[in-house]
């Protein structure tokens, strides 16, 4: 059934989804046009927050770059590369490979949305070298594993409730995580989804005549290649002392540092794989080779996220984001709160593609409300990170580093992700409103 059902949702998204940066200059218009009419900005003054707005995103998107980069710097190592081959091994087919790409996609992001990213793209390729299997699904089953990133150990929304000192804890309070990541109806959520995430990837496999293949020439290889140093200079970028130095240092920090109770974020996943990568390729030479093919899929990262700051500063700017969340707070009791919140949340996320910003955009609406009808706040929360989730299937900005691993483009696994929308929008939605 659910293959039937993908095959034309793959053939519409083939044909009529655009590149994402096409995708991102549309959302601009949207998101101007929208301002003008429902909140009365004139072009000038959205001018004005589009330009100042351009480039506050410099810092993550530096970061999301080096995600991609630092990702496959480590993936691209011998030792990880042998891991991940003999993980890939125990596909014993098509169907297996889906299974265990998602599973994998769906403990990684779990753990740390960056992470699930880059393993989950990895491990796909590597699953395409030895499994003759539908690429696009593989890699779009790697990337409905990223749905639960919210609901994990690095989700945002409930790790700022959790931090003494956040902007709304004259309001609320600290909310410990165990009334929101480790509450017994997001641990269902996130149970439920790993469940039928990979048996919804699994139904979806497209027949052999429907299905797209790789070969292993067109995915590539990275690795250690033979070179002989002929001068002074090409001896310090074969040495392993010069890189032991730097990369021994480096992961002695991240073991200092998670002793004394640190927890992952971005700056540190990425500073792991930078600093175990450098010690498992054990030359310059090696790293650097690496290097040059990985920086080759950054080109969307670099281009389309200042224009994703520009729409998030006219969303907020402009109080259009506010006045849609107060909206569907409007129209809320106490039982259903979670779930319009949830809904908005997914709304706003097409274009506020950031969390922390959302959250920030959100909570002085949903709060109030909840406070004012009796709702768990705690769960409202929630469902605030679960919507900022849930979109992001239908939203092109986070696949951008896997679909540069990949050498896929957005239309090539949209299709799968619009059914996994419709499948974890019911299952999300409907366990924060009854459990």
């Amino acid at each position: 059934m659910l293959r039937l059902l993908s095959r034309p949702a793959v053939t519409l998204t083939e044909r009529y989804l655009p590149d994402p940066f096409i995708f991102v200059l549309i959302l601009t218009v949207v998101a101007a046009a929208a301002a003008m009419l429902f909140e009365g900005t004139t072009p000038l003054e959205i001018v004005e927050i589009w330009g100042n707005g351009f480039w506050d995103l410099l810092t993550f998107s530096m970061q999301m770059l080096l995600v991609l980069v630092t990702g496959f710097i480590l993936a691209s190592s011998p030792p990880v590369k042998r891991l991940l081959a003999a993980l890939a091994g125990r596909a014993s087919g098509p169907g297996a490979a889906i299974v265990l790409v998602s599973l994998v996609s769906l403990a990684a992001s779990w753990i740390n949305w960056g992470f699930g990213l880059v393993i989950g793209a990895l491990f796909a390729r590597e699953l395409a070298r030895v499994v003759r299997v539908d690429y696009r699904l593989l890699i779009a089953a790697a990337y409905s594993g990223f749905v639960v990133w919210h609901g994990g150990l690095a989700g945002s929304v409930p790790l700022t409730i959790a931090t003494p000192g956040h902007f709304t804890e004259d309001q609320i309070g600290v909310i410990d995580t165990g009334m929101t990541i480790f509450a017994g109806f997001n641990l269902l959520i996130v149970a439920a989804l790993f469940i039928v995430i990979p048996l919804t990837n699994r139904m979806m496999l497209p027949s052999e005549a429907d299905s797209v293949f790789v070969t292993r020439e067109q995915l590539g290889e990275v690795g250690t290649k033979d070179f002989v140093p002929t001068r002074p200079a090409e001896h310090l970028e074969n040495s392993r002392v010069l890189m032991w130095l730097v990369g021994l240092p480096g992961i002695a920090f991240l073991v200092s540092y998670f002793a004394d109770g640190g927890g992952l974020n971005l700056n540190i996943v990425n500073f792991m794989f930078l600093m175990v990568g450098i010690v498992l390729h054990g030359t310059a030479r090696n790293l650097l080779d690496a290097l040059q093919e990985a920086i080759k899929g950054g080109s969307g990262i670099v281009i389309q996220f200042p224009f994703y700051a520009g729409i998030m500063a006219i969303m907020i700017h402009s109080g259009l984001a506010q006045s849609m969340s107060e909206w569907f707070a409007s129209i809320s009791t106490a039982a259903t709160l979670p779930f319009w919140t949830f809904i908005s949340a997914g709304v706003v996320n097409l274009f506020v593609p950031s969390g922390g910003g959302q959250w920030a955009v959100q909570a002085p609406v949903m709060l109030p409300a909840a406070e004012a009808l009796g709702a768990d706040v705690a769960r409202i929360a929630m469902a605030v990170a679960w919507g900022d989730a849930w979109t992001n299937l239908l939203q092109p900005f986070w696949a951008l580093p896997m679909l540069a691993i990949a050498g896929l483009k957005a239309k090539d696994i949209m299709g799968f992700c619009l059914i996994h929308l419709f499948i974890t929008g019911a299952i999300i939605s409907v366990l924060l409103v009854t459990i």
